[in-house]
């Protein structure tokens, strides 16, 4: 099983989600994650991943994979703030 880290804006994004259930969905996914099933994923750059949640608004969270065997979740956002929530992702990676 991979092991799955967060960075502290994306623990703040996550408990601020008000969506009881798209914060239990988007835990499930990470749980798939976790065992190797990302799911509906693409790369946006410097080994950053978008991981898409079909609920609500569209939820994202974006994440780096170091080795094979640690993920860090970096941050969240929805489609609104894709654009937005990229450019923290990468940030939030170069930093690590």
């Amino acid at each position: 099983m991979i092991e799955i880290r967060k960075t502290e804006h994306f623990a703040k994004w996550i408990d601020s989600l008000q969506d009881i259930r798209a914060r239990a969905r988007i835990q499930a996914r990470i749980e798939r994650l976790a065992t190797g099933n990302p799911g509906d994923v693409k790369p946006v750059g410097e080994g950053v991943s978008e991981m898409r949640i079909d609920h609500g608004p569209g939820y994202r969270v974006y994440y780096i994979q170091h080795e094979r065997s640690v993920i860090i979740l970096l941050a969240g956002g929805d489609k609104s703030t894709q654009a937005r929530d990229i450019k923290t992702a990468l940030r939030l990676a170069r930093n690590l």
